[in-house]
């Protein structure tokens, strides 16, 4: 089994590192925040003192940061970059959504160094994370890809190969893009239905067994008590927060910008996003815009 180092133990990268660990791998990991390490700690894993600590002695280095700035800073401006510290022959494995530029210059610089670095975001929400079933967007070269998959496939079940470096961002963004459309086109929908008197499940199986059909529908339904488990049931709580899509809307809006791509649905999406946000609901799951249209 390999020595991997695990940068970013949030509600995606916590639990994909304790699925490394069951895996059998020799998992260091590495938070700002010292009870996220303690968390994983408690699942096996190694506790690092510093993320150069971390990947001292790593065959893999994975990260999972917030933006763009932090992953360039983590591995080549910072203070201390870690491409000063890793291994010859280490693979860094960067599974945060960020932007594809950045992505493409950070492993640029690499190749330059003899340093391999792929971007590989996932999709799946904090369940996949937990259930190691999620989807993983890769871009990278083939060896790369090859060297990476085994590893992937301890916390995901459906590996991509979107294409070269910054593929596998720009594969992300075009995901969430779809999916800020079909939960507020859901939402859109239920509301509809429910203020002129239909019963939200009702409504919901009947869409769901016709051409409305979705992922939502399936799977994450946005109102309250129409399905177990989900943040719609929990007060919102958990799950992907509004603030992260609107952040992923984003990208996605820049992407169009850089290839003249229009994108007059994801902007509208992105729209409400920004006004549910607005109104102090960036901490909540984004299935939440239903309150937009619920006047709430």
């Amino acid at each position: 089994m390999a020595t991997i180092a695990f940068i970013g133990l949030g509600h995606m990268g916590g639990p994909m590192a304790i699925n490394l660990v069951k895996a059998g791998h020799n998992v260091h990991a590495f938070d700002l925040v010292d009870e996220l390490v303690k968390g994983v700690v408690a699942e096996g894993a190694q506790a690092a003192s510093s993320a150069a600590d971390a990947v001292s002695d790593a065959d893999f280095v994975i990260s999972m940061l917030p933006a763009g700035k932090h992953v360039e800073a983590l591995y080549v401006t910072g203070d201390a970059p870690l491409f000063d510290r890793v291994k010859p022959g280490a693979l860094i494995i960067d599974s945060s959504t960020i932007d594809a530029a950045t992505a493409q210059r950070v492993a640029k610089v690499g190749a330059e160094r003899g340093i391999n670095f792929i971007d590989a975001p996932v999709s799946g929400g904090v369940g996949g994370a937990k259930e190691g079933t999620l989807a993983f967007m890769v871009g990278a070269s083939d060896a790369q890809f090859a060297q990476a998959k085994p590893v992937l496939e301890c916390m995901g079940k459906n590996i991509f190969h979107a294409g070269d470096h910054g593929a596998g961002q720009i594969a992300k963004a075009c995901n969430n893009l779809l999916l800020g459309v079909l939960m507020t086109g859901t939402c859109e929908a239920l509301n509809l239905g429910v203020k002129n008197g239909l019963d939200p499940a009702v409504l919901s199986e009947i869409m769901k067994q016709s051409s409305g059909n979705n992922w939502a529908l399936q799977v994450y339904n946005p109102f309250p008590g129409v399905m177990e488990g989900v943040p719609s049931s929990n007060g919102y709580q958990g799950g992907f927060m509004v603030d992260l899509m609107y952040k992923d809307l984003g990208l996605a809006m820049e992407l169009s910008q850089q290839s003249a791509s229009p994108v007059p649905m994801g902007s509208g999406a992105r729209a409400l996003f920004s006004l549910h946000k607005a109104k102090g609901n960036g901490a909540l799951d984004f299935s939440s815009v239903l309150k937009l249209y619920q006047d709430q």
